[in-house]
């Protein structure tokens, strides 16, 4: 399996990019990143504009199957956090095909 961009390697590639230091570049990530949460908990979404959004959702109870015996379980009502693909980066890495 391939492996993707380490965060250094993210850090280091945003630098360049930008013409800053490493240490900048990774404050900013880490801003980003700190943002993203905050403000998904605090309104149940947050956008990146071209990659995407974080979406707070809940999901109900229901009835699931225990894999090992068989049995029927109930799954308790939860609140999970998602993240959906912006359509214009899907479109570049995904193409539809034809």
């Amino acid at each position: 399996m391939a492996t993707g961009m380490t965060k250094t390697a993210l850090i280091r590639h945003m630098a360049e990019k930008l013409q800053i230091t490493n240490k900048q570049a990774a404050a900013g990530l880490d801003l980003l990143a700190e943002t993203a949460i905050k403000e998904t908990k605090k309104n149940g979404v947050f956008v990146i504009p071209g990659i995407g959004r974080l979406v707070k959702a809940e999901r109900k109870a229901r009835m699931g199957r225990n894999p090992q015996t068989g049995a029927a379980i109930k799954i308790k009502a939860k609140t999970v956090v998602k993240f959906r693909v912006a359509k214009s980066a899907k479109d570049v890495i995904a193409p539809p095909k034809k």
